[in-house]
């Protein structure tokens, strides 16, 4: 993409001062508080040493500072680099490395973890929001479609994660696709209790500015609050993830507030009777399939379809090409990406770019497959297949079927290394008092092929997660090879065990 934007909170500014742009726990602030805000803190930046062109990290929590800066280092024709307050110290200093970065923003809540891994990374003190504010010496009203807005690093699943670098083009085509797909209202206000630092709450901050439309912000999600303020505050969006969906409906039984359009559900598929329950409490789900790399979105389903498609992800957004790298129709394999939203690569990690974007598609490492209408379906990250007596087990569809069954609230599958299989599919469950081993398995035989069904099963107290609500099997892993060991019980002699709570 080539050409330029003006500045979108800036441009708001100047069209609609007096719409409100954000509402969080700090007050009510306009179109026109927010823009003068933003002005001053990218002037105190500045009175700091930062330039246009540096690389600029923010480690901040959910709140009216992370989204100021948000908005104040692009505006001073720095890179914005959004930092994840739930890693350590030393994890964060590598990405302060990797980046390049010349100053680290945090504040009060993020102070101490600010300063350890400044100091690991040999950067400069901190500086702490909020600053006192100063007139900027230069900003830039005008954006270049092929300029980089923001570095978010991958999770990190394998090896050491990368910074994915997304253009401004990349999160315009993103909003335009989506306001296409779900269509805007001058009046819409869209629920954040996801957090900002990860893709999915970034580009809720960025369309609604785009949009001039509001941003409700929460700290994080509490399933109170956000039922709350869905029903007092005319929320007309929301994003969670399908357990923060069942949270959210167990919280609180009334119907959906007639205000509501839009709950975008992403990080994996919605079971069926997660969907069937929302659905019939008046609940608009609408699923929907992203990535970092693609600036959130990439397909997504409409609530018309949600019924007949069980599971799926939807069609492809409309500026997005999507297609299966399979090696018969209608099978299985990676799923391959291609339009506007895309990345141009991992910052200064050239082998990772030339790996995942290769011919103008990116390999996203997801395997899923198209339907015969053309709606995908998400099966799960490549690296997470399991592969048992030389079948494909793919996790994402287990846990479907065990949240389907009676008695479980959560579930997490993934393969244990066995010698004679290969690999065993194992279960780690959050349950309730009326869950049964024997029942649990009994359902399981009906829904799935023998090999499917998990020949390991745990219960826990609760699932590690990431902050944006996704399972982290590696953790999940950890704990069950580590229930395993604690009993004495093997992998291989694994196979009838009883269920054992961690």
């Amino acid at each position: 993409m080539s050409g330029a934007l003006p500045d979108w909170l800036a441009h708001r500014a100047a069209t609609m001062p007096g719409t409100e742009a954000l509402r969080c726990d700090e007050g009510s602030f306009t179109y026109a508080d927010l823009n003068q805000r933003v002005l001053r803190l990218a002037g105190a930046l500045q009175a700091r040493g930062a330039a246009a062109g540096d690389r600029i990290a923010v480690l901040a929590t959910n709140s009216l500072d992370l989204v100021e800066a948000i908005h104040a280092v692009p505006r001073m024709g720095a890179v914005l680099v959004l930092l994840n307050g739930r890693l350590t110290a030393s994890e964060l200093a590598f990405q302060l490395s990797d980046a390049g970065v010349t100053l680290l923003v945090c504040h009060a809540p993020t102070a101490e973890l600010a300063a350890r891994a400044a100091a690991e990374a040999n950067l400069q003190e901190p500086v702490a929001l909020p600053l006192a504010g100063l007139e900027p010496t230069q900003t830039f009203e005008s954006h270049d479609l092929d300029d980089v807005h923001s570095i978010i690093y991958t999770s990190g699943t394998m090896g050491r994660p990368k910074g994915a670098m997304l253009t401004f083009g990349n999160f315009w085509a993103s909003a335009c696709a989506s306001a296409f797909n779900l269509g805007t209202q001058p009046g819409d206000r869209w629920l954040a209790c996801m957090p900002l630092f990860h893709v999915g709450g970034l580009s809720i901050v960025l369309r609604c500015a785009i949009y001039g439309t509001t941003v409700v912000l929460q700290r994080g999600f509490d399933e109170r609050a956000v039922t709350d303020s869905l029903h007092d505050e005319a929320v007309t969006h929301v994003s969670v993830v399908p357990a923060m969906l069942q949270r959210l409906l167990d919280a609180d039984a009334r119907p959906c507030p007639a205000s509501l359009r839009v709950v975008l559900v992403g990080g994996g598929p919605v079971p069926p009777q997660l969907l069937a329950r929302a659905l019939s409490r008046g609940f608009p789900v609408i699923q929907t399939y992203g990535l970092t790399e693609a600036a959130s979105q990439v397909a997504t389903l409409a609530p018309a379809d949600a019924a007949r498609h069980v599971g799926s992800a939807g069609k492809p957004l409309l500026v997005t090409q999507l297609r299966i790298d399979s090696s018969f129709p209608g099978g299985p394999g990676e799923i391959l990406v291609a339009g506007p939203t895309v990345t141009p690569g991992y910052f200064a990690n050239p082998a990772a770019t030339a790996a995942a974007l290769r011919e103008g598609w990116l390999h996203t490492g997801d395997i899923g497959r198209l339907d015969d209408d053309g709606f995908l379906f998400v099966l799960d990250r490549r690296d997470d297949l399991i592969v048992c007596g030389g079948e494909n087990v793919y996790p994402a569809e287990v846990e479907a079927a065990a949240l389907s069954a009676s008695g479980v609230l959560e579930a997490a599958v993934v393969g244990v290394s066995e010698p004679r299989w290969g690999q065993l599919v194992a279960a780690v469950l959050v349950c309730d008092a009326t869950f049964d081993r024997a029942a649990f398995d009994r359902d399981l035989r009906t829904r799935l092929a023998g090999y499917k069904v998990p020949r390991i099963v745990v219960t826990v107290g609760s699932l590690p997660r990431t902050a944006s609500g996704k399972i982290q099997r590696r953790l999940v892993r950890e704990l069950l090879t580590a229930q395993l060991s604690e009993h004495g019980v093997a992998p291989g002699e694994a196979n009838n065990s009883p269920v054992r709570s961690l």
